[in-house]
């Protein structure tokens, strides 16, 4: 494995232009300006987010989502009330979400408070999903053992036909969360090795402050 490892190719992207000093002072700015930038270049599900969390212990969980919005608040996402990162975030309501986007060769790292938007929001949000994706979150138990993948599908089969019968119908354990960014780093990656690394810091007023880091 590890002769595997080491003859992959590695910052094999095409690396876009940035330059740091002419960065906005809002990082989110520059987020939507590099998101954009993602999806020209045909950025695979550039949406894509490694969501981190940690339980009341300490103790680490990392899995991929699909990010629902950014805007003043922050970066949302949903999920269900009886996951294993809704647990966490009930219990430690930090989180840190991480982007890559290999094509280009840019990552963008958040870190912050993680929010519960309330129930209003959530049904809202739950809503606003297709049908397809309704029926998935009502037609499993996140985490639960499950017997087989067969019992998996004919529950999901089941939800569908509940979810075109009641158009209406929200999943009560539906939660809509918001990461609140309290650091934002933007990384272009470079084939010398001489990564770009800004990083925005929010202040106690509300406004940024941002530096180069040594990557």
């Amino acid at each position: 494995m590890r002769e595997l490892l080491r003859s992959l190719p590695a910052l094999s992207g095409d690396v876009l232009p940035f330059e740091p000093g002419t960065a906005p002072d809002d990082p989110l700015t520059l987020f939507a300006d590099w998101f954009a930038a993602a999806v020209d270049a045909r950025v695979p599900e550039p949406h894509a987010v490694t969501l981190a969390t940690a339980d009341a212990d300490g103790r680490p969980s990392a899995r991929v989502l699909v990010l629902k919005d950014v805007g003043p608040d922050g970066f949302a996402f949903a999920t269900d009330a009886r996951s294993g990162k809704a647990r966490d975030l009930a219990a430690n309501p930090r989180a840190a979400l991480t982007f890559w986007w290999q094509p280009v060769v840019r990552q963008v790292r958040v870190a912050g408070a993680a929010r519960y938007l309330g129930p209003e929001v959530s049904a809202a949000d739950y809503l606003a999903r297709s049908p397809a994706s309704r029926a998935a979150a009502l037609g499993v138990r996140p985490g639960e053992p499950l017997g087989s993948v067969a019992g998996l599908r004919a529950s999901m089969a089941a939800a569908r036909r509940r979810t075109d019968a009641e158009p209406g119908f929200v999943l009560p354990e539906w939660q809509a969360w918001v990461v609140v960014p309290e650091v934002v780093e933007f990384w272009q990656g470079s084939a010398d090795r001489a990564h770009v690394r800004l990083v925005y810091r929010r202040s106690g007023d509300g406004s940024w402050a941002r530096s180069l880091v040594w990557p």
